[in-house]
């Protein structure tokens, strides 16, 4: 039964993160980037502005909301997470080091598609019973395309409900366990008979605090992500620099490989990765798993902001897939590719060879560093989608079901500890990919209001 899950689920993601998904979630990204001007390039600066600004202002935001800032923080805690660490690292391994520059490809049109997501998603939020903001993908369908196309916002909330348990939660919990168990074997802390009742008991801790912070609602959740967004970003930017800064000697050739490798892999592969397609696969798909344009899930956060103009909060989008991709994921993969440590090519790999290129730097103390940095990511994106999820199952259910919804997700927390990923890994990648496909119709049908939009906050501050 197992075996015919596992074969089914393969050839349903073969499909979706195929020649389909290159084709719509690029192809959306050029028509919105054509439709408004390339916004994210003539207005990068602009957009840099307003954001970083708007960061340093302290403010409440009024009841049933967080501030501009807050809402950043807690969409770039979903996106920053496993996927800037062993995503990169995964998509490196089988696509070369050619993957990184599709995946700066992937993200210069990620960011006008995630800025068209953020905007559509606060103009067309509503208030729920209990005086929150909610919005998103289901809402801008819900409220921006009507009644007739009710079918393809439940879609998009069923499979964001479904996702999230894996992507959002046992996979982060199993990167964070991993990491601890990997700091305290290496320090003879603990043996490798002790390590199951180790993940078991870091299963419970972190389902106790995820718990603590969902339940206490959106605010509880914005003033959390707030805090520890800022220190981990910061942590791991400062450690990835120093391997620069310690192999920079080494960063053109590495530019040059990079650049090489995404039109002819097995130049520089050595003939392990031989097909073009594969690295802009890989690339691609990795990149939109680590900032999650197309899938519309960061805008649920930005739809709870305290603000009055959409594009404004767009321009947020911008600022968030360019801090995900084109910043931490490139330090990742220089990281890789600087230390000197061996990419195994063509084969699987993950955190750990992330891990190697620091340790391959600043010896084995580093680990309980880079066990700090992945574990703020992991639980920083599991409170992410935590929001997400709830607001799915609001949508689908009513607001009665958040929390019996946030008790359940965060008892899968032990799940994610102690049990083999493979699976579940594999078919949260493919309910990601499911929830793409209502989301970037919605996108395509709703660009002509973005633009509309756009157009007439650049008028206004003309």
């Amino acid at each position: 039964m197992l075996q015919t899950i596992q074969q089914v689920n393969q050839v349903v993601n073969d499909f979706i993160w195929g020649v389909p998904a290159m084709i719509c979630i690029i192809g959306v990204g050029l028509y919105l980037s054509f439709r408004t001007n390339f916004l994210q390039i003539r207005k990068f600066p602009y957009a840099m502005k307003c954001t970083v600004g708007r960061m340093f202002r302290k403010r409440e935001a009024s009841d049933g909301a967080l501030t501009p800032f807050q809402a950043v923080c807690t969409a770039l805690a979903a996106t920053v997470g496993t996927g800037n660490i062993a995503g990169v690292a995964g998509a490196i391994a089988i696509g070369g080091p050619g993957a990184v520059f599709w995946m700066w490809i992937s993200a210069l049109l990620g960011m006008c598609t995630k800025f068209t997501e953020v905007t559509l998603a606060v103009h067309f939020r509503e208030k729920n019973k209990d005086g929150d903001w909610v919005g998103g993908p289901m809402y801008y369908i819900k409220n921006g395309l009507g009644k007739k196309w009710m079918w393809l916002a439940y879609a998009f909330a069923l499979f964001g409900v479904l996702a999230v348990f894996g992507t959002g939660n046992a996979t982060q919990v199993n990167t964070i366990t991993a990491a601890i168990n990997s700091a305290l074997l290496n320090y003879h802390v603990i043996s490798d008979k002790t390590v199951s009742t180790c993940s078991l008991i870091i299963g419970i801790v972190i389902a106790v605090l995820v718990a603590l912070i969902l339940l206490g609602g959106i605010k509880r959740i914005g003033n959390v992500t707030e805090k520890l967004v800022p220190i981990m970003a910061l942590l791991y930017i400062i450690l990835a620099f120093g391997v620069i800064f310690l192999n920079i000697g080494k960063v053109p050739g590495v530019f040059g490989n990079i650049i090489s490798g995404a039109f002819k892999p097995s130049a520089v592969t050595g003939g392990v990765v031989g097909s073009l397609f594969i690295s802009m696969k890989k690339g691609v798909s990795r990149g939109i798993f680590s900032n999650e344009a197309g899938l519309g899930t960061g805008s649920i956060a930005h739809a709870c902001a305290d603000t009055r103009k959409p594009v404004k909060q767009g321009l947020f989008g911008i600022f968030e897939v360019f801090m995900d991709t084109i910043v931490i994921c490139t330090l990742t993969a220089l990281v890789i590719l600087l230390s000197g440590v061996k990419v195994p090519y063509g084969s699987a790999a993950g955190a750990e060879l992330t891990i190697s290129g620091f340790t391959n730097v600043y010896g084995n103390w580093v680990s309980i560093f880079t066990a700090i940095a992945m574990c703020c990511f992991a639980f920083s994106t599991i409170l992410g989608w935590g929001l997400y999820g709830a607001r799915c199952t609001e949508f689908l259910f009513g607001t009665k079901t958040i929390k019996p919804f946030m008790v359940l997700y965060s008892l899968v927390a032990i799940l994610g500890a102690t049990v083999d990923l493979g699976l579940i890994w594999s078919i949260a990648e493919t309910f990601n990919g499911l929830m793409a496909i209502p989301n970037l119709i919605a996108l395509f049908l709703l660009s002509g209001t973005a633009v509309k939009l756009t157009k007439e906050y650049f008028n206004g501050i003309k």
